[in-house]
């Protein structure tokens, strides 16, 4: 399905197709065949009916722009597609139309509709988050002794490697897709249990439908029903954010980086990739303002499906009604932010011949925390005043910290001429970089194998 106008910056063609009217109703009609094949199997309903009801079931031979203006006055659209479907099968079979939909609810349908739209989701923000994770791993262990400034409340601070930086956002969005994983197999769960939450009018054969209904849709099957117990989805929602926070930091990143006078990195280059309409020499990292975009717009979203929890008794009024629209464009905004950011880190050109100028442009004074440590036999206080006059200096006069400090009776008894000759060599002041580095690529190895425990009851 091709992209709306007003949603091409806020989803990809995979989701906005997996979100679409033909695969919703695709879904909403996956559940009543699946509850009708279970029935039809515990002789609740006639195999007849069941066979007739999986025939009609086809998303083409409805009409969905018909069916949305009906849902505002079923107050959900599951009525509608019931009563099409019913239809549908009554032209077939009279009889057999009083059986769709038999012991179940409109919610159920809802719920689990939504819930099969989230099972086709999650192998696409896999895809996309593996191929994030695979550029980062590449270009973090290329470039393990790449040097780089450091940089705190966006002023230079001392060196760091560009290995350890993508090290850092390679481990938080893998720490992210971790969470992500186990919400999706938590929220991949049939909702099934009828008016009121009891399976009434099933009898005593209603667990056993909602199994049978569970494995014919590849779902888990809960303890109970979950009405009014939105927990899963909303966790499910959460991490949502959590991992769009961990790409937009990476995004965020990589924009200053790209920024003129910085020029330590730039996105991709493609044809009309980045380009102004106006101004011909532009490169705008673009994937980083799609990630962005679509990251600024989750806080909205998350605090409006968790405003909604709170639901009265068995089934709520008006809570679980806001839900879809919520949970689609969550999910596609952090798919948005994933696929642009996976795009971004296979193609990133990085400059580390810039990368060191910026280092030698401080001229020194990032090594003013060092200068102190070198300085043990001045009192530490002493030697940071020394230090922060000298600072002050390199800087107003544009000189070297080192010949500055070399200058300085106060500091030259301390320190020797190899001493200073050695103060500003960045890779002398890198700390424990290169082993948190591997501390941080070897938390990602793990595997993500299918972790869904068995079936619950």
């Amino acid at each position: 399905m091709p992209v709306r106008l007003t949603e091409s910056l806020t989803t990809t063609e995979p989701l906005a197709e997996i979100f679409s009217d033909s695969s919703v109703l695709g879904a909403m009609l996956d559940f009543e065949v699946a509850l009708a094949r279970a029935e039809a199997r515990l002789k609740i309903i006639p195999s007849d009916a069941a066979e007739t009801i999986a025939a009609c079931a086809r998303p083409a031979a409805f009409d969905a722009a018909s069916l949305a203006q009906a849902a505002p006055l079923a107050g959900t659209p599951a009525i509608p597609v019931v009563d099409a479907l019913i239809e549908a099968v009554r032209k077939k079979d009279p009889a057999g139309a009083g059986f769709v939909h038999w012991g179940s609810t409109s919610q159920d349908l809802s719920d689990t509709a939504l819930v099969l739209l989230l099972k086709k989701a999650h192998p696409v923000f896999e895809r996309d988050l593996e191929r994030l994770e695979v550029a980062l791993g590449r270009i973090s262990r290329e470039h393990r002794r790449t040097l780089m400034l450091g940089r705190t409340l966006l002023q230079p601070a001392p060196p760091t490697t560009f290995g350890l930086k993508t090290a850092g956002w390679l481990a938080a969005i893998h720490r992210c897709r971790r969470r992500l994983h186990s919400a999706f197999d938590e929220a991949l769960i049939l909702e099934f249990g009828g008016a009121s939450g009891t399976l009434a009018a099933l009898d005593n054969q209603g667990i056993a439908v909602g199994k049978l209904v569970a494995d014919e849709l590849g779902l888990a099957f809960p303890e109970a029903p979950w009405h009014a117990h939105r927990d899963r989805l909303a966790a499910l929602v959460c991490a949502c954010g959590v991992l769009g926070g961990a790409l937009g930091k990476m995004a965020r990143d990589v924009s200053l980086l790209t920024e003129h006078g910085v020029s330590e990195l730039s996105e991709p280059a493609a044809p009309g990739r980045g380009r102004s309409s106006s101004m011909p020499h532009k490169r705008n990292p673009v994937g980083c303002s799609v990630a962005l975009a679509a990251v600024n717009r989750l806080p909205g979203l998350i605090s409006s499906f968790l405003s909604g929890m709170p639901q009265e008794h068995e089934r709520g009024l008006g809570g679980w009604q806001a839900e879809w629209p919520t949970v689609a464009s969550t999910v596609q905004a952090v798919g948005a932010a994933a696929a642009a950011m996976a795009e971004v880190a296979e193609g990133l050109v990085i400059n580390a011949e810039s990368m060191r100028r910026n280092i030698d442009r401080t001229r020194g004074v990032i090594f003013g925390e060092r200068a102190i440590r070198l300085s043990k036999k001045i009192d530490r206080d002493r030697a940071r005043r020394f230090i922060e006059q000298a600072t002050r200096t390199s800087i107003d006069e544009s000189r070297r910290l080192s010949d500055v400090l070399g200058e300085m009776p106060e500091v030259r008894g301390h320190l020797d001429q190899a001493d200073l000759d050695d103060l500003e060599s960045p890779e002398h002041y890198l700390g424990m970089a290169e082993e948190f580095q591997d501390r941080l690529l070897a938390s990602t190895e793990e595997s993500f194998a299918d972790k869904r425990g068995p079936t619950k009851e």
